[in-house]
């Protein structure tokens, strides 16, 4: 039967209303989920300033309560939820490019409700079942913590299988997931710079284990193999280029303002490459949750803050003003 619930309602100018909202059951192929934790993001940032159509919350994960006709997932499954309703049919879903998908149904939290009300409706496609032994609030860590950072490595990896140096502009939650995600992969030798205007953030990062810049001063660093930028700005940007040596790579992650390039010597001579890297695949979540059992303590160390759904504005508060890593807002057990 359909579910009434009180759900939060972002009504804007940073105003979270809490109205009834029902929850219908889920239709062939969808599941049901109670949610357990979702995470705070820099994206969600429009969403309280102004307002939704639905439910936000794109970083859920939550517990099976229900399931649609023609589904394989057993009620009581536990899982995370992938941002993107692909529809597993495209070109680009046949080759595993879900990320790309060309006939995306919604992005979960944008376009559909998301994990920040009590119950979140999914496509079975899109949910990954996790172990008893990770938390809701550490399952979140697969999505944009692991995830999009993971995925911004790997296509690095395709232009440059050399990396010795690594410099990351941001230190909000993407930046810190490249930064843990860096030295997972890269191990403890290779120098992972990370560059923000936040003393807070500066200090947290290296207690992770990167070098910390000053991004309010002029940075000299020079001959980096890889950049990966986070922020969004072009000044951030522009400096992730002037980094890098030659057969550097830039990957952009951070949606927002523009770059500016000299083809000839910032990209032909040194034979460099700037490329976006957009979320990233379905598929990558299995190895990712291989990575998170066996790195739990290190990647866990990237929540700073867990609250109850009860304290949602408070969260959101806390997570603008800019001295925490990744927020995680939690709700009761069902």
């Amino acid at each position: 039967m359909p579910r009434t619930a009180i759900a939060p309602t972002f009504v804007g100018e940073g105003k979270i209303e809490l109205r009834e909202h029902t929850y219908r059951d889920p239709g062939p192929g969808e599941l049901l989920l109670a949610v357990g934790a979702n995470a705070i993001c820099g994206t969600d940032r429009e969403q309280w300033f102004e307002g939704s159509a639905v439910v936000p919350g794109h970083e859920a994960a939550g517990t099976v309560v229900a399931a649609g006709e023609g589904t394989t997932v057993a009620e009581g499954t536990r899982g995370a939820v992938f941002l993107m309703d692909y529809c597993g049919d495209c070109r680009s879903c046949r080759l595993g490019y879900t990320n790309q998908c060309l006939a995306k149904r919604n992005d979960m939290g944008f376009t559909a409700d998301g994990g920040y009300g009590p119950y979140e409706i999914v496509h079975e496609s899109n949910f990954f079942a996790v172990p008893d032994s990770v938390s809701a609030a550490e399952a979140t860590l697969l999505l944009d913590v692991m995830g999009t950072s993971g995925h911004a490595l790997g296509r690095i990896h395709r232009m440059r299988d050399d990396v010795e140096s690594l410099y990351v502009a941001g230190a909000g939650p993407i930046g810190l997931g490249v930064l843990v995600m860096a030295r997972i992969r890269y191990g403890a030798d290779v120098p992972v710079y990370v560059s923000d205007v936040s003393p807070w953030r500066l200090a947290f990062a290296e207690e992770l284990g990167a070098t910390p810049i000053d991004a309010t001063r002029p940075v000299t660093l020079t001959g980096v193999d890889a950049a990966i930028d986070s922020t969004g700005k072009q000044s951030a940007r522009q400096t992730a280029v002037a980094v890098l040596g030659k057969r550097g790579v830039l990957a952009c992650v951070g949606h927002g303002e523009g770059l500016s390039l000299d083809v000839s010597a910032d990209l032909i001579a040194p034979e460099r490459t700037v490329m976006g890297s957009e979320y990233f695949a379905y598929a990558e979540m299995a190895a990712n949750l291989d990575l998170l059992q066996a790195h739990l303590s290190q990647l866990s160390r990237i929540i700073t803050h867990r609250l109850p759904a009860s304290e949602l504005t408070a969260a959101f508060e806390l997570f603008l003003g800019g001295e925490t890593g990744k927020v995680v807002v939690t709700q009761d057990e069902r």
